[in-house]
């Protein structure tokens, strides 16, 4: 599955950096492992450095950069890998930060 489609950069540069927004800011596409329980939800893309910031859902909650090149390469059990959400809508960090595995985000 292609994680970052034309339709997907288009979204992130015309939103520009989000910095400073907080929990305004548009959670633009929602990443996945199938296998597992991380998912990660980009508010912005930087193509210079091939990463995404944004928030990450793992064993707990964080706002970080992560890198596309890592997750396109990630191969779980049966060599799935991680996967975009294609029924995902535009959310902001605030909407997303509530229906967090019961984890607070500071």
């Amino acid at each position: 599955m292609k994680l970052l489609t034309k339709a997907l950069e288009k979204r992130f540069a015309a939103l520009g950096s989000q910095d400073g927004k907080g929990d305004d800011a548009i959670v633009v596409a929602k990443f996945f492992n199938p296998t597992g329980s991380t998912t990660w939800y980009a508010t912005e893309w930087i193509p210079e450095d091939d990463v995404f910031f944004g928030l990450t859902d793992g064993d707990y909650a964080e706002l970080g950069y992560f890198s596309k090149t890592e997750l396109e390469g990630f191969k779980g059990p049966f060599g799935i890998g991680i996967e975009r959400d294609l029924h995902f809508g535009e959310k902001t960090i605030g909407e997303v930060k509530k229906n967090l595995n019961g984890i607070s985000v500071g």
